[in-house]
Parts: C-alpha cells; structure tokens; sequence
C-alpha cells in the first residue's frame, strides 16, 4: 500500500497545484516515507517543492518531549535552513507571523484514532487559521492504527479543550484526512483544502485491522506509543492520565498496563469479570508487576494489569478498550471505595476541572464509576446512543 506521503513523491500529476507556490510542513518523528525518509528530506529533494516553513505538534517535530504541558520552543532547521514553528509551545496555534511563511501546509501526521490524541486538534486549529488566512491544507493521509470501531461518549458541550476538538466519540475511526473533511463540514470552515488519499489501505482486514503489518514499520509518534498494541489499547487507557493509577510511563509497556503499590491486581481482574464479562471480549487481561522508571509511582513496586490485543486471543470486532478500562475504574472502587482514584491537576491547560472529566468529555464517566449502585447496562445505554449516532455522522466523510 502507499501512504498519502508516498504518492505525493512518487506521482508528480498531484505535486503539479504546489508549483511556484511556498510550502510548508506539519509533521513529527513518525513522518516518514517507506524507506524511512523523513517527509522534511524528502520533500526538500524534490526540485518541484519550494520548503520554507515546517510545524511541529505536541512533543514536537523531533518527538523528543515526554509528558502532557512540556512545551516545544521554535528552531532553525540545521540542515534546511527554515523556521521549525512549534504548536504546543508559547501557542497552541499557527501564529500570523508563521501562517506568512507558506502558501500551502502540507500535514504528514501518524494518528492513533483516538479523540484525545492532540494531533487532531492541531490540525483544526490550521485549518481554522488557514481560513482565516486564505491558505491552503493539504493531509497526506496514514492509516488509523486503531481501524474502523467506534466507542465512548461524544464530547458534551462546554467540553472542548485541546485534547476534545468537536462532539466525537473516544474512538473515531476516521484518518486525519477524513476529520478534516468532518472538521469543515462541522465547523462551516471555507477553507481550500484537499486529501492525497492513501492507496490500497483496507481497515477491515487482519492482521492488522488498520495498520499494515509486515509492510510498514512502526515508528513512535509520540514518545509513549511504542507498538500497535498501545494504539489499540490507547482509547481505553488514556484515561489513566486522569487518574493516581500508573499508565506504565517509565516501563517498556506505556498506556498497555495500569497498576499501583496499594491495588490486589488478581482481585480486580476478578471483579471485572465478576461485573462485566461481556466488555472483556477480544483481549487477554494478566495481572503483572512493574516499577516505574519515572512519572507516577515512580521507583514503586506496582501490582497491575496488562491488556493483551496481539494474539491470537485478540477480537478487532469485539475489542472495546474504552469499556474495558471503564471496568477496571468500577472494579477499584468496588473492592476500595474510598481509593483515591482521580488525580487533580491541569490536564492539557484545561484549569479547575478535574482530569478524567477533561478526557472523556464531560463528568458522565466518572459519575457512573462513582455511583455504589450503578451497572454496566447503565453506561451502555449511555454510551450506545452515542455510538450509533457518530456512525452515521462520520458517513459521508469516509474516503475509504
């Protein structure tokens, strides 16, 4: 298969409306081209594209910045020349001064199909200022790792932060060139704007259910997406953020596992299945131990739980990580009820609100992991409504 970014290099009919005009690039570490080319040196080495800008997102262009709020500076490309502008550093958005610098934006982005990813953001916050500047979007689109499934809540109104763009579920399903077109669409955004569609990609087909194993290698696009089993699992345990619960930062497994020093990981797993044994389908739960090199608990030993989607145990159809980490939140609370589960901090500059609300969206999530009497069938009946409904909003938007 070829990615957006390969067929731009490799078909010069689609290179043809860049002529003359200045570009820039929207990109990070996972930027690559199948030879593992970054986009930046590839596009610089053909003679028909005049590079004058790039922009990085969170964790920046070179990918080198760890955690949530550490903000990327601007910098002079060493080997290019051009202005690297960052968007997620003084700003979140393209300044005027950097939107001066190109004509069209060229965004060559690896997503992981999660609501929550700032990425997404990023590229409405472009597409926002290229309307307003009269510039030119182009997505060189990549796959969505975690394929075509839809789960979680919509947004609720007044949620919207950096980590929440617009009123979608957890899990999306779209590539960045099919949120673009959303995007627009929902947003009434007049802005010239064009996908370079992937070739030959096919979501439904194992084994890799969105990305193309053996033909692609996987590099990070931020630092703690090491694997396909983190994107897979990343709808679920990306709520791990909001809570005092270890996300694995500082092991070899982030945001695959959560654990603590004080939780009977055995015992969890017990109850979830005690609870909800229909939510657990499509994965493998194990209970492990870990300490973590930095980040929460750092330097403890925790007794956690892995989430296991590489096998031959795992379920694409059937897998729903963000129901599964629910169920582990419900099982907390009830063999302790009073664990402090939710942590209390700015989360993505998102101020006095607490964080598991931020990332789901809204309090709903947190309320029914609170409620001593609530059940599963009550967060489906929820949450299913949800899902149907972004089923047939995102239609009209799917390119593939």
């Amino acid at each position: 298969m070829k990615f957006g970014l390969d067929r731009l290099l490799s078909e010069p009919e689609l290179r043809a409306p860049l002529k003359g005009k200045r570009v820039a690039l929207l990109g990070h570490p996972a930027s690559v081209t199948a030879d593992l080319t970054h986009s930046l040196d590839a596009l610089a080495a053909l003679p028909d594209v005049r590079l004058t800008a790039a922009f990085g997102p969170q964790h920046g262009m070179r990918g080198d910045l760890q955690d949530n709020m550490m903000e990327s500076p601007d910098f002079i490309d060493s080997r290019h020349g051009i202005p690297v502008f960052s968007l997620y550093g003084e700003t979140r958005r393209p300044t005027d001064a950097s939107m001066r610098t190109f004509d069209v934006l060229l965004v060559d982005m690896q997503d992981l199909g999660c609501r929550i990813y700032t990425f997404i953001t990023t590229l409405l916050y472009v597409l926002e200022a290229a309307a307003e500047h009269g510039k030119t979007v182009w997505v060189l689109d990549r796959p969505n790792p975690a394929g075509r499934p839809v789960e979680g809540l919509t947004l609720r109104p007044g949620w919207e932060s950096f980590v929440g763009a617009g009123p979608m579920p957890m899990r999306h399903g779209l590539t960045l060139g099919e949120l673009g077109l959303w995007f627009i669409d929902r947003f009434r955004l007049d802005v010239d704007y064009r996908v370079i569609a992937m070739e030959g990609w096919a979501p439904d087909q194992g084994p890799g259910f969105g990305w193309p194993l053996l033909e692609r290698e996987w590099i990070n696009p931020s630092p703690n997406a090491p694997n396909l089993s983190m994107a897979r699992a990343y709808a679920g345990t990306v709520m791990l953020e909001g809570t005092t619960l270890s996300e694995g930062r500082g092991t070899t497994r982030p945001l695959e596992l959560f654990g603590a020093p004080d939780i009977d990981a055995r015992r969890v797993i017990e109850e979830m299945r005690a609870l909800a044994p229909e939510w657990l389908k499509g994965c493998m739960l194990r209970d492990c131990w870990f300490e973590p090199t930095f980040h929460k608990h750092v330097g403890a030993l925790c007794n956690g739980v892995q989430m296991h989607v590489a096998g031959p145990h795992y379920d694409h159809a059937s897998f729903r990580p963000w129901r599964v980490q629910a169920l582990a939140f419900k099982a907390i609370r009830r063999l302790y009820p009073d664990y402090g589960l939710w942590r209390d901090f700015p989360y993505e500059y998102a101020f006095g609100k607490l964080a598991i609300d931020v990332i789901n969206g809204g309090p709903e999530l947190r309320e029914w992991v609170d409620a001593p009497g609530s059940t599963p069938e009550e967060l489906d009946a929820l949450t299913v409504p949800d899902e149907l409904a972004w089923r047939e909003e995102r239609k009209p938007f799917l390119l593939y």
